[in-house]
């Protein structure tokens, strides 16, 4: 009977269970946008989608916000379009898609149906919809305030992927973290570096007050820049040892 029981409560996971599974993310990611991801992971096992599944609609719904707000951008700069209309679309946008993206690998997990070829279709779903918002917070930046430095853009647009790559490598048998820490204050002071609540500042920014979108895309070149740096500096200390 009790082998019965838990074979049924298997094949019957919860969001529970999905969440359980989650990868983490950061204070903002593991409260928010996990917990949304193990929603959309519970209605894709029970109409029996792949992770797959998941990872492509995260790819295109990421990708028709950023690819809404580069259409529109002169636009809002020129006071033709609301900017809080397409700033809520691109917010909205982007926090389904990374629950999405976090559905994915829970529903993988969970369900044993995770594969190598999973995997890559998700990082380079993953690089694609980041390059489009990227793009779509340079282009913005331009718009309203067309002086904006070439040299700054291409700096933000470089230094973003550090997020993605060193998320990459953090994930295999050698990844190493450089603070360690779990406590309260330190968690907080990751949300900068933490995808679900970039994103949310990103969204608000453009909705709320898009000419401050160039010192937002100037902040996270330095945020980023500096910890690919120390990144860099940490990983050749460790080697040296």
């Amino acid at each position: 009977m009790h082998s019965a029981t838990t074979s049924a409560e298997l094949s019957r996971p919860t969001a529970a269970d999905f969440y359980r599974v989650n990868r983490g993310g950061g204070l903002f990611s593991e409260s928010i946008s996990q917990r949304l991801g193990a929603g959309f992971a519970l209605v894709a096992h029970r109409l029996g989608l792949p992770p797959t599944a998941l990872t492509i609609a995260n790819l295109i719904i990421g990708l028709a916000a950023s690819v809404t707000v580069v259409a529109l951008a002169d636009q809002v700069a020129g006071g033709d379009v609301p900017a809080w209309v397409i700033g809520l679309v691109a917010l909205i946008g982007w926090q389904v898609a990374y629950a999405l993206d976090c559905a994915d690998g829970q529903l993988a997990r969970v369900t044993g149906r995770g594969s190598p070829a999973g995997a890559r279709v998700d990082v380079l779903c993953d690089v694609a919809a980041q390059i489009a918002l990227v793009t779509s917070l340079g282009t913005v930046a331009i718009a309203q305030r067309p002086a904006t430095p070439v040299w700054l853009v291409a700096a933000f647009a470089g230094t973003w992927m550090v997020n993605l790559v060193t998320s990459v490598m953090q994930s295999g048998p050698n990844a190493a973290s450089m603070v360690t820490s779990t406590s309260l204050p330190v968690r907080l002071v990751k949300l900068v570096r933490d995808y679900g609540a970039v994103i949310t500042l990103a969204g608000l920014v453009l909705m709320l007050v898009p000419a401050w979108t160039v010192w937002l895309v100037a902040a996270f070149t330095v945020v980023n820049g500096g910890f690919l740096l120390a990144s860099i500096a940490f990983s050749a200390r460790a080697s040296l040892r």
